[in-house]
């Protein structure tokens, strides 16, 4: 993995915590106040590498503040704030402050001063800034972050900002440099001395950039450059223009699939040392990152959108995959990664690198999403050239990820500074016996296995389609015997679930959870048990209305303001909802797209990263959880794995077939997807009560249509 900046491209709507206004473009974003100030205080700053590098941006005017009037985004990564400065002596203010801020590598600043007034004024303006190179998460969590001995230094109205030289991580240094000549600096502030006559305007662009690993980091938005021709917004229009489109008379499905597209736009990186490869991180802020279990969900779910975003995550993550046995970093031949950072505070939080490898789903669902994007293009040369990362994977699968030989997946994690839990409910607590106390570990949780399951299934495709037929026959025999174990250690005959997973002394963690619609969407499932699994999922325990809580309401362990232990998270719904739809259990499946789609309604079609579980006949909207990423990932995919839901679309470039299933949920009559690329070709597909339209069929498939 490279250590420069990756970049970063498309729209989304500001995020950020009560009043702030968040900017994103890759690994740099601002969190500013509604003014555009970064007051000093708190969370605010402009952030790269994981690093806050301006934590102080504090324009005043005659040494008074702007006062916020209005913000006007143009992008994800650019806004217009517009502000006015309070005049006493004059019923209407007329002086008028325009800060355009573009965010990405850097930060550009364009300032706009008018004078609205019938009389001319002396203007003095000091922009104080300041840099405390303080850590993403120091700052995230509120820790102090005042590190002593950096150097400000001044030189022809520009002003730099050197770290401590003992404190030094990858950011070396901060520049200030304005346009004009007539910049003036005192200590850490830039002055400018204005005379505006009346209906007079002064402008000027300030550009903040940053050295890091001895290599100066040119800016995305240059002063000078036409804002439109910036990288990452031409590659806004390109993201727009390619992505398949849906029309569709439900109001609040075309919304929320619209915001999903424009998110998911928003939350694409691109790797500088592959220019080519796009690969989507895990939420904005503060998780604009490669992740392992977030990016490949979110791909898949993405697949009917567009297929890059899955080529380039697995292209990242095979060339990151583990090489070496590492405890403090929980690396292992074959592992796929958890996490990538880049500070040096990260780091030490990530067990003492800027990649930690503690997860234990990430390894299964690589191989997983192999399968699926070869389904969805054929044996392309970038599936060939990710087999060896496949068996790897399976191997690291078969040998070190079974701790104890008894053909599970299990995780313990290596040292003292590594995740506890290690699947997708992976905070300390996340995992839970019937009684509410916290399982102890080695915990083989029931969805890996699941995710095993369809691994070595996907591979026994992948192998047939090379014409292997002996490791296709030993992948499904391998797949056999999982499902059968599975079902004969998981299964709580008295409960009639699946227990969430086996505990350290190999003890069914009995609890009811959401995991087991994961278990549906793999098909480690036997039929006959589906529509058993689908009345729990729709029961009062875990259905609220709006999506599915994490852990059954009756559990002593529940908490509905929980991280994992009763909250909702959409994409867990979303998973669910498909593999009801696999199951044949439409009606549940159309309960909960319900749902999930009402939740959406309360959020402008946005899905966040998870809400509280509280039910919907008990309080009349959802209620959101603290700090959750806004957009996030796989939230933000959510809508389309709905959609494939609906349309029951499984092509498999594999075998020749494009299958449909189409079963529209009430209140949804018309599909309609414009553009949907598989192979080598772009399809529109329309589905109404009437019937099923396919324009762009390719002649070397085979389609197969259930219409009843």
């Amino acid at each position: 993995m490279t250590d420069s900046p990756w970049t970063f491209a498309a729209e989304s709507s500001n995020v950020g915590a009560g009043d702030a206004v968040t900017l994103v473009d890759g690994t740099t974003f601002v969190i500013c106040e509604p003014s555009g100030a970064i007051p000093g205080h708190g969370a605010r700053g402009l952030f790269m590498l994981d690093t806050r590098v301006l934590s102080l941006w504090q324009l005043t005017v005659n040494d008074a503040p702007i006062q916020a009037l209005s913000v006007a985004p143009s992008g994800p990564f650019s806004a217009s704030f517009v502000g006015r400065i309070d005049d006493p002596a004059r019923a209407d203010a007329s002086l008028v402050v325009i800060q355009r801020r573009h965010v990405g590598r850097g930060l550009r600043e364009d300032l706009d001063i008018r004078n609205h007034g019938s009389e001319s004024i002396m203007v003095r303006l000091r922009l104080e800034v300041g840099c405390d190179f303080g850590a993403l998460f120091d700052v995230k969590a509120g820790r102090e972050t005042t590190h002593h001995g950096a150097v400000v230094r001044s030189e022809d109205g520009a002003l730099s900002i050197e770290a401590p030289s003992g404190e030094r991580g990858l950011i070396e240094s901060v520049h200030i440099v304005s346009s004009t000549p007539r910049t003036r600096v005192e200590h850490n502030a830039l002055l400018w001395d204005l005379w505006l006559e009346p209906g007079q305007r002064w402008t000027n662009c300030l550009l903040v950039s940053i050295t890091a690993g001895g290599t100066p980091i040119e800016p995305s938005h240059r002063c000078g450059q036409p804002i439109e021709d910036a990288i990452p917004v031409s590659r806004l229009r390109q993201w727009r223009d390619e992505v398949t489109s849906l029309e569709t008379d439900n109001a609040t499905l075309a919304t929320a699939v619209n915001r999903a597209s424009e998110d998911l736009g928003a939350l694409r990186i691109f790797d500088p040392d592959h220019p080519e490869r796009v690969v989507v991180a895990a939420g904005a802020p503060w998780f604009m990152t490669l992740f392992g279990r977030d990016s490949v969900l979110t791909s898949w779910m993405a697949l009917p959108l567009e297929q890059d975003l899955a080529q380039g995550v697995l292209q990242e993550l095979a060339d990151n995959q583990g090489r070496r046995t590492d405890s403090a970093t929980e690396e292992q031949p074959g592992r796929i990664l958890h996490e990538v950072r880049f500070d040096r505070t990260s780091a030490r939080l990530l067990a003492g690198a800027n990649t930690y490898y503690g997860t234990v789903d990430a390894t299964p669902l690589f191989v997983m999403l192999v399968a699926e994007l070869a389904r969805w293009t054929g044996l392309t040369p970038v599936i060939s050239a990710l087999m060896p990362a496949v068996d790897r994977a399976l191997e690291w699968i078969e040998t070190v990820g079974d701790l104890d030989g008894d053909g599970f997946v299990e995780y313990q994690r290596a040292s003292p500074g590594g995740l506890e839990n290690q699947g997708w409910k992976d905070s300390w607590d996340g995992i839970r016996h019937q009684d509410g106390s916290v399982a102890a570990g080695p915990i083989a949780l029931c969805e890996v296995q699941g995710y095993v399951y369809a691994a070595l299934r996907g591979r026994a495709e992948l192998a047939a389609a090379f014409d292997d037929q002996e490791t296709a026959v030993a992948m499904l025999e391998r797949a056999d015997v999982l499902r059968a174990r599975f079902h004969e250690r998981f299964w709580l005959a008295d409960r009639q679930w699946y227990a969430i997973g086996l505990d350290g002394d190999k003890r069914p963690i009995g609890s009811l959870t959401s995991n087991m619609g994961h278990l549906l969407w793999t098909g480690i499932v036997p039929a006959d048990h589906g529509p058993t699994i689908a009345a729990h999922l729709v029961g009062d325990g875990l259905f609220t209305g709006w999506g599915l809580r994490t852990l059954a309401s009756d559990n002593p362990g529940y908490n509905p303001m929980s991280y994992h232990c009763g909250s909702v998270w959409p994409h867990d719904t979303a998973l669910a909802i498909a593999g009801l739809a696999r199951y044949h259990c439409d009606d549940e499946a159309h309960r909960l797209t319900a749902g999930l789609l009402a939740a959406s309604a309360w959020s402008g079609g946005r899905l966040p990263e998870l809400f509280a579980g509280f039910a919907a006949d008990d309080l009349a909207s959802p209620v959101p959880y603290p700090a959750s990423c806004s957009p996030q990932a796989w939230a933000a995919a959510s809508p389309l794995l709905l959609v494939r839901s609906m349309l029951g679309l499984e092509p498999n470039l594999l075998t020749g077939h494009l299958r449909l299933r189409p079963r529209l949920p009430p209140g949804v009559h018309r599909l309609a997807l414009s553009g949907v690329p598989i192979g080598g070709s772009r399809l529109d597909i329309t589905v109404t009560e009437e019937g099923v339209d396919l324009q762009g069929m390719p002649d070397h498939l085979v389609l197969e249509i259930d219409r009843r």
